[in-house]
């Protein structure tokens, strides 16, 4: 993997740290574990002792955390190696992987288009054979919408399910950290070692961790999976479209039935995130100000010390969603955007409930486009945030959901399908996408890097 990160990465550009020293330094503590000697790589707002943490953002460059995130632990105690830091959008601020202080990340399969985001450059690693899995994190699609540009796995786990704890936090209610993965096995093995219940996360849940990989290989006859009707509207990508028409028509003949189902609210879900999210931002990134860590641009006093530093360190995406998140929270608007953005979010996970009174899983596009190309979306915010249309109802709810490859457009770009489980429900999604990866081998593609 050193030798070909030597050789892949300058084109791909998905690490922001990589040293081969303190790589080759960990052999002699992956002697035994599930993970004994697998070279893990990950994102870079996971906190990891003595590495740089910057969030890709100018604002933390420098900052060198003297803890592990309760992650990283699991995985040292596992055998695994951490192996490097990928890139990612500003503070998980996009969807592309453009807003880094480093620069973009590019798609393995085609150098000119993004690898999705914010997790693009966990996902890319992946996809480029530069990493056996990586860690990502998750606020409104952040694993599943680079997993399907790049053509891999990607789950976000449900919320509580994964320690938060050294997550450099962005959405606080919805964050949560994912594996990204080449095979739905992979995605089973890794997330059963980093759930489970922490202390040191107020929101972790205490629910027992299944063994993960026991639901692999079970067949789905009798598995209900709904398909909504408000997302097969005008948007969708007529080969996305096709792929994911084809997917059902996989589950159809692995005996699983089809059952259409309604989320009425997920038309307000951009919306409401928009303004749950940017809220949640604008606290959270709040103690950024030259005075704790990261950059610290000098002044002749306090006030200039805030400006200055925040003006220098934070870029363009940032600064637009600190500015949202201030508005919406601030006296006099608190109650018309804020409030009203909280009520909504709960017809939003409503919609969920109802439909898995009648459904297993729910099956939907996780992107409505294929990856696009590098600058293509950067001047148009709006048209950037709706590339996360199909998965950001399920960080609103709440639940889990994963992304799995389902085909490649004419130009040869990835499309990815999502299965959206019942919270704490890891392993019905497991079975379907394992029984779906077996069917179709769409994972077994290799780019041609």
């Amino acid at each position: 993997l050193i030798e070909r990160t030597k050789r892949v990465d300058p084109k791909v550009k998905a690490y922001v740290h990589f040293d081969p020293a303190p790589v080759a330094a960990q052999k002699s503590t992956f002697m035994k574990g599930p993970l004994a000697g697998v070279p893990i790589s990950i994102k870079d707002n996971i906190t990891i002792a003595g590495w740089e943490t910057t969030c890709a953002s100018n604002v933390l460059r420098g900052f060198v955390p003297p803890y592990d995130a309760t992650v990283i632990q699991k995985l040292r105690e596992a055998g695994a190696v951490l192996f490097a830091k990928c890139n990612m959008d500003e503070f998980a601020f996009g969807s592309s992987c453009e807003t880094s202080c480093f620069g973009p990340t590019h798609n393995p399969w085609n150098l000119a288009c993004v690898p999705g985001g914010s997790s693009g450059g966990s996902a890319a690693c992946v996809a480029a054979d530069m990493a056996i899995a990586a860690l990502g994190s998750d606020t409104g699609g952040s694993i599943r919408q680079p997993a399907s540009f790049c053509g891999v796995v990607g789950l976000k786990p449900t919320y509580g399910r994964v320690s938060r704890y050294g997550l450099i936090a962005f959405g606080s209610s919805l964050d949560q950290i994912g594996p990204l993965t080449k095979t739905v096995e992979d995605a089973a093995i890794l997330l059963g070692v980093i759930a489970g219940h922490d202390e040191r996360d107020s929101t972790s849940a205490e629910v027992p961790v299944p063994d993960y990989a026991s639901f692999l290989g079970k067949e789905v006859k009798g598995l209900k999976i709904g398909v909504p009707k408000e997302y097969f509207v005008a948007g969708l990508n007529s080969e996305v479209s096709g792929s994911i028409k084809a997917a059902i028509k996989v589950f159809q003949d692995l005996g699983a039935q089809i059952v259409d189902v309604s989320l009425p609210h997920s038309k307000y879900a951009v919306a409401v995130y928009y303004i749950v999210a940017v809220a949640e931002a604008s606290s959270n990134l709040g103690r950024f100000d030259g005075v704790q860590y990261g950059l610290r641009v000098d002044a002749a006093n306090l006030r200039d010390l805030y400006f200055e530093t925040r003006s220098e360190g934070f870029g363009a995406e940032a600064k637009r969603r600190i500015l949202l998140g201030t508005f919406v929270l601030s006296a006099g608007y608190y109650d018309a955007y804020y409030l009203k953005g909280l009520k909504a979010r709960t017809l939003i996970k409503q919609d969920f409930d109802r439909a898995f009174q009648s459904v297993d899983l729910i099956l939907s596009p996780t992107s409505p486009t294929p990856p696009f190309k590098i600058g293509e979306k950067m001047d148009d915010p709006l048209s950037m945030y709706l590339s996360d249309i199909y998965t950001i109802s399920v960080n609103l709810a709440g639940v889990p959901a994963m992304s799995v490859p389902s085909g490649f457009s004419q130009s040869g770009l990835p499309i990815g399908l999502q299965l959206i489980g019942k919270p704490f429900d890891e392993g019905t999604i497991f079975r379907a996408a394992s029984a779906y990866e077996t069917a179709t081998k769409w994972n077994a593609r290799r780019t041609n890097l």
